[in-house]
């Protein structure tokens, strides 16, 4: 009988925060190991609830979520992610400007697979969320990462993006907050990225699903804002982070700037959007009441609130132990550290990683499952409670701790 194989579009195509190094926890969970996971940002497992509002309304609304939706989202969604835009600047923003989908990632890939053509080039940031370049890849183009600048607060590096921009460059994806890094960019920078787009004639892809989760006085700047009428741009963003509904797959897509010249590419983007029917009905029900309401995650960003304590506790400890690193995150639930190689003389971080879960049975992604170029980095979940915060850094300093003996 023939093989069974996977398709060759998977050949680069790689997904590392769920990959290897999980199926290798899993192996130890059934050894019987108790593995602590902050690999994934999902905020169900470490005590974070959705608002009691947004239960009671998708409970409400069970009886009528039973069929199909319109395959852009249900009316009362969509039209409660266009006033949100324009109560934030955004007036020119309509209904029909808006697509729900099931989750931003599901989005990325419907967005990805209607615009990419093969061999097209898309800039992505590196460090990256690894489904950008893998959805590029699957489209069938190819991800050229730009750098961002761990030493100025890992802000994108706009000479690199100048320098890799080619004929066949069509799009430039930005993250922000940024995943992994917790960097939040200036309202300069974004302005400078738009502008770039805008003298390149590039459609941006602004990734902001965190664009409520802010610290120590940082501000979030909508990408579209700055677009305006002349810069095609496809915002992202939706309920899984701020409203800790992650498993409610609720997200949606704005689509702003010259509409009237995009008019084929939002034919196809109706026709992915049929294709898989529609969006999870029960979670889109959630959207009106989630951006209509009272904003919890409010509390949960300041002094005393768990999304900042945990962030700026761990940024702290990761600091203090011998030849790490970390800047500290304006945003997100990430440390994205550095070990200083002079000290930890690591080639590779996926074998780093997958030793520090056999040894210590703590589960974080290593710097290159986020495209980052070199073995020095990797990603921390801040969700875990104080307590287990304390408990996860410490078995990362003692496996560190270890290392350096051993190179003595």
């Amino acid at each position: 009988m023939r093989r069974i194989i996977q398709s060759q579009k998977l050949k680069n195509v790689r997904y590392d925060v769920r990959g290897p190094i999980l199926e290798e926890a899993q192996r130890l969970e059934a050894m019987g190991h108790r593995i602590l996971k902050l690999n994934v940002g999902n905020t169900a497992p470490f005590g974070f609830d959705a608002p009691p509002s947004i239960l009671a309304d998708v409970v409400h609304h069970l009886p009528e979520a039973q069929g199909y939706s319109d395959s852009r989202g249900i009316f009362s969604a969509r039209t409660a992610v266009a006033q949100y835009y324009q109560s934030h600047g955004l007036t020119d923003t309509h209904v029909d400007d808006v697509f729900i989908g099931n989750g931003v990632s599901e989005l990325i890939s419907m967005v990805l697979q209607t615009f990419v053509d093969t061999g097209n080039e898309i800039l992505v940031p590196a460090p990256d969320y690894p489904l950008w370049t893998g959805a590029v890849s699957l489209a069938g183009g190819t991800p050229v990462h730009y750098l961002c600048d761990e030493v100025n607060g890992w802000m994108p590096d706009l000479a690199d993006i100048e320098s890799k921009i080619t004929p066949n460059t069509h799009g430039l994806v930005l993250i922000n907050p940024n995943n992994p890094t917790g960097a939040v960019y200036s309202e300069e920078m974004v302005r400078a990225l738009v502008d770039i787009a805008r003298r390149h004639d590039l459609t941006i892809f602004s990734d902001e699903i965190y664009e409520k989760i802010l610290f120590n006085g940082a501000r979030h700047h909508h990408t579209a804002t700055f677009a305006a009428d002349d810069v095609f741009c496809l915002t992202f963003s939706g309920l899984s982070k701020a409203y800790r509904v992650c498993g409610y797959r609720a997200g949606w897509l704005l689509v702003s700037g010259p509409k009237h010249l995009a008019s084929d590419f939002l034919e196809g983007l109706t026709l992915m959007a049929n294709m898989r029917m529609c969006a999870n009905v029960p979670g889109q029900h959630a959207i009106q009441t989630a951006l209509g309401g009272y904003q919890s995650v409010e509390e949960l960003i300041v002094p005393g609130g768990r999304y900042y304590d945990q962030s700026m506790l761990a940024d702290r400890l990761l600091n203090e132990i011998p030849g790490v690193s970390s800047v500290r995150p304006d945003g997100a639930l990430y440390c994205f550290p550095r070990l200083d190689p002079e000290v930890y003389p690591i080639e590779d971080d996926e074998k780093f990683v997958i030793d520090l879960l056999r040894t210590k049975h703590l589960l974080v992604t290593h710097g290159r499952g986020f495209n980052w170029p070199a073995p020095d980095h990797f990603r921390l979940v801040t969700l875990p409670d104080v307590a287990t915060l304390e408990e996860a850094i410490g078995r990362i300093a003692e496996y560190l701790e270890e290392m350096r003996l051993r190179r003595r």
